[in-house]
């Protein structure tokens, strides 16, 4: 029954999708090996929920000894919004499980916290976020915040996150922590223990998905970047403003690989 409704959606989406119409996202983009196979508005500025956080990722991994430094949960962390790992103010982590957390159940309490590490304030790290945007060559990206809240300002293209993405999953820790289903994080003094479940539902039901990252917010709507590998061949989909992205996402994957095998 699953395979035979993924077949019916591939025929009613990859077509909309070849053309650039209907309801597959406000932006999208689908490559193969390298190449473009499909997009539409890839270049439109547009808020882009939590994937933002693989910059946070990125520019925390500067400092790899960070991974094993103890930080303390700040009261302003505790009381993040949105998805969150529960943290306590006062509760004690390694970096590298704020890290899993973060990338994991997108944990804006986790978020916040590895920020105030990095820098003096949250105020400053995003400050040195908009920096490395301009050193990448995210031409067409802002930070405002580093967990991905709605924010006047704060945006990305697709193309711009995919370029992100392809840095990130250079990371050993990310690409790890981003193929994780599930992660237990245990405070350093064992007290406070939270089995996290990944917010990827791609991973364990999509052949050969390797994660990366997922975001959702009022304004931004449902966002996807997915990274496929099957044998010696890869496939990236990136979804912004998706009404709908688990099956959309599966089908035009499975699309993606279709077509290559068929050529």
């Amino acid at each position: 029954m699953y395979a035979r409704f993924v077949t019916v959606l591939l025929g009613l989406l990859l077509p909309l999708a070849a053309s650039g119409d209907g309801p597959i996202a406000t932006a999208w983009l689908l490559e193969r090996d390298g190449v473009v196979r499909g997009e539409r508005n890839a270049d439109a500025h547009l808020p882009a929920a939590s994937l933002g956080k693989l910059m946070t990722a990125v520019l925390w991994l500067q400092r790899p000894e960070r991974l094993e430094q103890t930080l303390s949960i700040s009261e302003r962390a505790a009381a993040a919004t949105g998805a969150r790992a529960g943290l306590g103010q006062g509760e004690r982590y390694l970096g590298r499980d704020l890290l899993a957390a973060m990338l994991v159940r997108s944990a804006n309490d986790a978020c916040l916290a590895l920020a105030e590490n990095a820098s003096a304030s949250v105020e400053d790290f995003v400050q040195d976020m908009n920096r490395a945007v301009a050193v990448l060559e995210l031409a067409d990206t802002r930070f405002v915040n580093p967990c991905g809240w709605d924010a006047e300002g704060q945006y990305s293209t697709a193309r711009d996150l995919l370029k992100l993405a392809r840095l990130a999953m250079e990371y050993p820790e990310i690409r790890t922590a981003v193929a994780r289903r599930e992660f237990l994080l245990e405070s350093t003094d064992r007290r406070h223990s939270r089995q996290l479940r990944s917010t990827n539902l791609l991973l364990g039901n999509l052949d050969g998905a390797r994660g990366v990252k997922t975001g959702f917010t009022a304004r931004a709507g449902k966002c996807l970047i997915a990274l496929t590998e099957r044998g010696e061949h890869q496939v990236w989909l990136v979804l912004l403003g998706a009404p709908e992205r688990w099956w959309t996402a599966h089908a035009m994957i499975d699309g993606a690989f279709d077509a290559g095998s068929a050529r």
